[in-house]
């Protein structure tokens, strides 16, 4: 089997009707090239690939890509910006230390990206002599914390490699434009994307056509409110001829050709078809395109309840508080928290105190210290709920093992740029209003802590207990 460039492939896992037919690719690379031209957005990273220099080009895609991953664009802007300005080259990054690839990705979230890409980068210039590898395949096998997708968007876009890559935005464009109704998050339809993307990508023009499909995904065939009327891709799509048919009588199976009203494949009037949406999940005429692509249910997250102390001690002129480094493996490897303990069924914090005592703490008795209140941060995959206290002791301990359990005082300045997550600068923001008296922290289930001014409260208070007074007849 060969594709349009006489190249051999190997043989299509797909059924013809979800496949692309030869004029059909020549078509959309034509229409997407020319729509990415067009209308492509002015990101900082798509400067990069315009330098001479290919490793400087491949670095300015890795960093985007890494960045990009589960984050959005408008939050990596400013990050890249700043990481690039810090470390412009492979080299300024492979000099650098942990602790300052922690710092400055705090807030970003997800942080085993930032320490695996500083990783990389020691390796590509330990080792390599400061030469990223060119092919998907070699950095793929290379480079730690470089998986599939990333290996194909440097290829292709930093060194133009012919290769597709699938992301959430590919799938979700690909899902539509063939009708794949089937779990987007199956190995084997994962596969059968990928075949498509490398079937689709422009051989000439790699970097640029992934770009565009990218784009595509993210800017018209968006996940809810797709611009279908303005999508370059409109005619080759099979979810926009089937929700334009608007036949009551359409079925999970029977997609209609925008030209003809009669089944387009046979193959996908049988049961067997893997890749049609499932009978027993039917199609949905109100949510038109949308229908595709079809994503199993999320877990949801599971529910722990943390312990967390704030200690203060006032030296000089300063107040300066106790920070802790977590475990180098594990959720926010590395970076720096408050004193902290999973709270177990019983819901005592004795496992905390027994800690501190290591850190050379006595943590007086519950009299003595403030209870703050409760903070509630989502990770993807853990609803966690801190329950914060506050102390302050008189002087800082002496422990002869302060070094070997890694521990430091900062102000709240230095809190500020420190590298901790987003959940322990949530957890200081509400200590601090609390310690200035303007605002209480209330929680709601399943929702982030908010702050309610007093004022506010007792407004509130009285305007409900208005609404239950008999009103006096006219």
């Amino acid at each position: 089997m060969k594709n349009i460039k006489g190249k051999s492939i190997k043989a299509s896992i797909l059924k013809s009707f979800h496949d692309f037919k030869e004029n059909e690719v020549i078509l959309c690379r034509k229409e997407l090239l020319e729509w990415y031209y067009k209308n492509k957005r002015d990101l900082p990273w798509r400067k990069q690939v315009k330098v001479e220099d290919r490793n400087q080009r491949a670095y300015g895609v890795w960093v985007s890509e890494i960045m990009l991953q589960q984050t959005q664009v408008a939050t990596v802007i400013d990050y890249y910006n700043k990481w690039m300005k810090k470390w412009p080259t492979l080299q300024a990054l492979s000099l650098a230390s942990l602790e300052e690839v922690n710092q400055l990705w705090s807030g970003l979230g997800y942080y085993s990206r930032g320490r695996r890409l500083h990783e990389a980068a020691k390796k590509v210039v330990g080792e390599n002599g400061g030469i990223m590898p060119e092919s998907a395949d070699h950095l793929l096998k290379e480079l730690p914390g470089v998986g599939r997708y990333t290996a194909a968007a440097i290829a292709s876009i930093a060194f133009s490699e012919a290769t597709g890559l699938v992301d959430g935005n590919v799938v979700r464009v690909l899902s539509r434009l063939r009708a794949i109704g089937a779990n987007s998050a199956d190995p084997q339809i994962i596969e059968a994307f990928w075949e498509l993307a490398n079937k689709l990508v422009d051989p000439d023009q790699p970097g640029d056509f992934n770009q565009g499909l990218m784009e595509l995904g993210a800017t018209v065939c968006t996940p809810k409110s797709p611009s279908c009327a303005t999508c370059p891709l409109q005619s080759l799509c099979y979810a926009y001829s089937q929700t334009q048919k608007n036949d009551t009588k359409l079925t999970n199976k029977f997609v209609l050709n925008s030209k003809m009203d009669k089944i387009v494949d046979i193959e996908c009037v049988a049961d067997d078809c893997r890749f049609c949406i499932p009978a027993s999940d039917s199609w949905d005429s109100n949510l038109g395109v949308t229908n595709y692509p079809r994503k199993p249910k999320k877990k949801a997250p599971r529910e722990e309840r943390t312990a967390v102390f704030i200690i203060k001690c006032h030296q000089l002129e300063e107040d300066e508080y106790l920070l802790v480094q977590r475990p180098e493996n594990g959720l926010l490897a590395g970076l720096w928290e408050f004193p902290s303990s999973l709270l177990k069924e019983n819901k005592s914090t004795q496992d905390l105190k027994d800690k501190l005592l290591g850190y050379g703490i006595n943590v007086p008795c519950d009299s003595n210290r403030d209870h703050i209140g409760e903070v509630v941060h989502i990770f993807s995959h853990i609803h966690q709920t801190y329950v914060v206290e506050a102390f302050e002791l008189e002087n800082k301990p002496c422990s002869k093992t302060a070094a070997e359990i890694k521990l430091q005082w900062l102000t709240a300045q230095q809190l500020q740029s420190a590298a901790i997550s987003t959940a322990m600068k949530k957890v200081f923001k509400v200590y601090e209003n609390y310690e200035n008296g303007k605002q209480v922290p209330i929680k709601k289930r399943g929702s982030k802590c908010k702050e309610v001014d007093e004022r506010q409260l007792k407004k509130q208070k009285m305007l409900m207990e208005s609404f239950f007074q008999p009103k006096t007849a006219k």
